[in-house]
């Protein structure tokens, strides 16, 4: 008999970028299973209209992501209202897409700060809070691009890999202190960072719902590998057996490489990377993955 799934009743869980997208689904489905979330998003009106929805066990809270002392100022804020922090869950992200010749280093920047080094800040504060009480999760999301090279996003791609390495190496530093690290690793999110982007033959898009559920199910079920849909792992481990060449030349024919270069001057993206592009470090509002 398999072990009994860990209960999320009670515990408290902050999810940044919350307000919408995967986040406001994982915080729904995380308050469904009895958790006491705290929102931290920029967009505090829409944080604040989404815990209102979900009840008494919800609170929102403005959080920039590239601002450290206002994270953990947030961080400290969400102890003081709810108790000691069980689970981080480090969501939020933006997803611009341009040739690298044609991205402008203020974009870059925005990614690096939002996408990475608000992640490592984040995992740094759980693991000091949390490994001296021998107890807590910090999950963060990156994406298969954090594993593969997608033409058309090379910089989100490098920030993505850059998770699941700080990820990796932090889950080892933890072992046996009793805090878990789960690194999600979801395709293509019908979300609006996905705005104008296609489906490959060999990828399959999917819904917030469904990496919400794998999110709640890798808290209650803990490990380190969390790809949506499940069957992203396999696929992977088959294309890195392959010779480079072969495997370049399947990925083409499948059109993998167009999933992002296609929609880089897509007129259905154009909401979107105007936002995106005033996500300053600092400053305007981190889309959330």
């Amino acid at each position: 008999m398999g072990r009994q799934p860990r209960t999320l009743r009670g515990k408290v869980i902050v999810v940044t970028g919350g307000a919408q997208g995967i986040g406001a689904t994982t915080v729904g489905a995380l308050v469904r299973r009895g958790a006491r979330v705290a929102i931290g998003d920029l967009d505090l009106v829409r944080a604040e209209k989404a815990a209102a929805e979900l009840g008494p066990d919800t609170i929102a809270l403005p959080l920039d992501v590239t601002d450290t002392r206002g994270f953990t100022a947030f961080l400290d804020e969400v102890e003081h209202r709810l108790g000691p922090i069980d689970v981080l869950i480090n969501n939020a992200g933006i997803m611009p897409l341009a040739a690298l010749e044609e991205e402008d280093d203020a974009s870059t920047r925005r990614q690096l700060e939002i996408n990475l080094h608000a992640v490592i800040h984040g995992t740094r504060e759980a693991v000091q809070r949390m490994r001296p009480r021998r107890s807590g999760h910090i999950v963060n999301v990156a994406s298969m691009a954090g594993k593969a090279g997608f033409p058309g996003g090379a910089t989100y791609c490098a920030t993505k890999h850059g998770v699941v390495g700080l990820s990796e190496a932090v889950h080892l530093e933890l072992h046996g202190t009793g805090v878990d690290v789960s690194c999600v690793l979801p395709a293509i999110v019908r979300t609006e960072l996905a705005s104008g982007l296609k489906e490959a033959k060999m990828i399959k898009s999917v819904s917030p719902e469904e990496v919400a559920a794998a999110i709640v199910d890798a808290l209650e079920r803990p490990r380190f590998d969390v790809y949506v849909p499940k069957s992203l792992d396999a696929l992977g481990r088959v294309t890195r057996l392959l010779p480079r060449s072969f495997g370049e030349w399947l990925v083409r024919t499948l059109g993998g490489d167009q999933v992002l270069a296609s929609a880089t001057h897509s007129s259905a993206r154009a909401d979107y990377e105007a936002r995106a592009a005033e996500s300053a470090p600092g400053a305007g509002s981190e889309e959330r993955t």
